[in-house]
């Protein structure tokens, strides 16, 4: 697998030239970067053994379909075999990296008696066993302060629930901060400073203080540890959730300021206890970052970069691994709010800005706020899909660019932020699903599944500009339906998915560049007003399997001789890629000789 921040030479600042339009690649200097961003092994995960067998069955650990997405999100589930079963499906079709849905933290109020409340202020369930001595876990945390100091209270309470088990050192003071068994829960209850500092002292007698109470609600299994252990055995990277901030009441799409000191704190807690449990195991890739935000030019000022920022620190000190944030674009054109290809690179600059090594924007088409189409196609009817979104529309009217346009300015954007020392990778995230469907996926919602052929064009429209393809997501976009969509991946997965194709001369011939996947034993076929090309590969170019830094795993480079003067300037040309089963790739590439 392709992992972070690998230096960026001139074959990057060729791909960000080399969108539709066929020239040559530039020969411009590499930049070079530094900086302390953390960044996981470079070293391929390796599954320990071919299958394993344990109380929920025997599991094959091989890769029977690998796919161009290699990463999928998934959600927790209660049922520990259901783990090893998605794992399975996920790595059989190449998936080597898992992004854990997570919790957000909770603002909550307390009863008299204090018990804690939910939002429309009835008895919350969930800690309504946290109890000690008789009392609730609030009305005893405050007895304990005020027992230091009789000014000390509670000014604010939290909650923060998960499938995890936590140890010692999420704890900062012993002597007020501890876990409280109940049945099948362990709750574990910290008592912070508002402003998100920890007071080494631990000091409670000083000057009377109001703290916050932060009342987390684990497991007694560690979910976490599990999760992390079949990552060994089928050589997966797991990236575990982050808390999610608590969100403003009157903008819900930003991180409300007034509680960020207190997720600082979780946040802290958290890392501090992965750190002694997990930093150095291999299948531990990173931490995720749950708020998303949309990319746009103002998002600079968008309160839910400080969160980006103060968490990468925290984990910078306490893990050294990065960040993984999703945020998603908008470019409709009818709506206020959509942007342009331009003003998303710079809404990718600033999220780099706060040192998160990882951005993986959404592709939005499964949501339809971008659409997958070439400039030649700008009036053509969008796909009817798309059409509960943005209407009968053609895609210039309905939107600002394609999704490769996005792509493409982004990576030149990542270029940019390399060179000025930031290391962060670009991944896409491609969305498994349509906008609606006659029998949706997920329990809640009304997106529908979406076919193969589709997330091959997702693919194909990322192009060679990102570092790595992922997916959201395993349960329940690729599992629902007949067939599923992990069903048409199984069986088609040796397809020819063609990216990106630019004009390039070998020695003295003249000749055509063309990166995917699946291109072995392949034909090339050019396509153009004055006529067709076919082209073998195996007997008149060349086939590079070898894995290039800087692009996502398993993609390849084939070259064709042609000549390219038979093509009249401004001419479109498709180029197709057929393996040698006759599949053929499902989505051509556009490309053009501009003189």
């Amino acid at each position: 697998m392709r992992w972070l921040l690998l230096v960026v030479g001139a074959a990057i600042l060729a791909v960000i030239a080399a969108v539709v339009i066929v020239m040559p690649p530039s020969d411009e200097p590499a930049p070079t970067a530094s900086s302390s961003t953390p960044k996981p092994s470079p070293s391929d995960p390796t599954p320990k053994v071919p299958e394993f067998t344990d109380n929920c069955g025997t599991f094959e650990t091989r890769e029977r379909a690998p796919y161009a997405v290699t990463g999928y999100w998934i959600t927790p589930k209660s049922n520990p075999c259901t783990w090893r079963s998605q794992l399975e499906e996920i790595h059989s079709v190449g998936g080597d990296t898992i992004i854990r849905i997570g919790y957000g933290l909770q603002f909550r109020t307390v009863s008299d008696s204090g018990e804690i409340l939910t939002r429309d202020g009835e008895l919350d369930s969930l800690y309504k066993a946290c109890e000690e001595d008789g009392l609730t876990c609030h009305d005893a945390a405050e007895r304990d302060l005020r027992e230091a100091n009789p000014g000390n209270r509670i000014g604010r309470t939290y909650v923060y629930r998960t499938d995890e088990s936590f140890g010692a050192n999420l704890f900062r003071c012993p002597q007020m901060e501890h876990p409280v068994k109940a049945g099948k829960r362990i709750y574990y209850r910290l008592l912070t400073q508002p402003d998100g500092s920890d007071d080494a002292t631990c000091d409670f007698s000083g000057k009377a203080t109001s703290y916050d109470m932060i009342l987390v609600a684990g497991s007694e299994e560690d979910s976490l540890a599990k999760l992390l252990d079949l990552g060994d055995q089928f050589g997966m990277r797991i990236f575990p959730a982050l808390p999610l901030a608590p969100r403003d009441p009157k903008t819900p799409t930003r991180a409300y300021k007034k509680h960020l000191g207190t997720l600082t704190t979780l946040t802290r807690r958290i890392l501090q206890d992965y750190g002694v449990r997990f930093a150095n195991r291999d299948s531990l890739g990173g931490v995720y970052q749950p708020f998303e935000v949309q990319m746009a030019d103002t998002l600079a000022t968008n309160p839910t970069l400080e969160v980006y920022a103060d968490q990468h620190t925290i984990v910078e000190q306490e893990l050294g691994k990065p960040i993984l944030i999703s945020p998603y674009m908008d470019a409709r054109r009818r709506v206020p709010f959509g942007q342009s290809p331009k003003q998303v690179a710079e809404a990718f600059k600033a999220l780099a800005k706060t040192g998160v090594g990882i951005i993986a924007p959404q592709d939005s088409r499964g949501t339809g706020k971008v659409g997958l189409f070439w400039p030649d196609q700008r009036d053509d009817e969008v796909d009817e899909r798309l059409r509960p979104v943005v209407g009968e529309s053609t895609y210039g009217t309905a939107y600002h660019g394609s999704t490769r346009d996005y792509y493409r300015e982004m990576a030149a954007a990542r270029a940019e932020m390399v060179a000025a020392g930031f290391q962060v990778d670009l991944w896409a995230n491609v969305e498994a699903f349509e906008p609606s469907g006659k029998e949706p996926c997920a329990p809640q919602g009304t997106r529908g599944k979406t076919d193969k052929k589709r997330l091959d064009q997702a693919v194909t429209m990322a192009g060679r500009y990102v570092q790595k393809v992922v997916s959201y997501m395993w349960s329940d976009f690729m599992t629902c339906g007949t067939p599923s969509l992990e069903k048409e991946i199984t069986t088609d997965w040796r397809r020819p998915i063609a990216v990106d194709a630019i004009r390039k001369a070998r020695d003295v011939q003249d000749g055509v560049e063309v990166r995917g996947y699946n291109f072995k034993d392949s034909t090339v076929t050019i396509t153009w007003s004055g006529g067709t090309k076919d082209l073998s590969v195996p007997a008149v170019g060349w086939l590079d399997e070898t894995r290039q830094e800087g692009l996502a795993e398993g993609m390849v480079t084939a070259w064709v001789p042609f000549d390219w003067t038979q093509v009249p300037a401004g001419d479109w040309v498709q180029v197709t890629v057929k393996g040698p089963s006759g599949q053929v790739t499902t989505e051509p590439l556009h490309v053009r000789i501009v003189t």
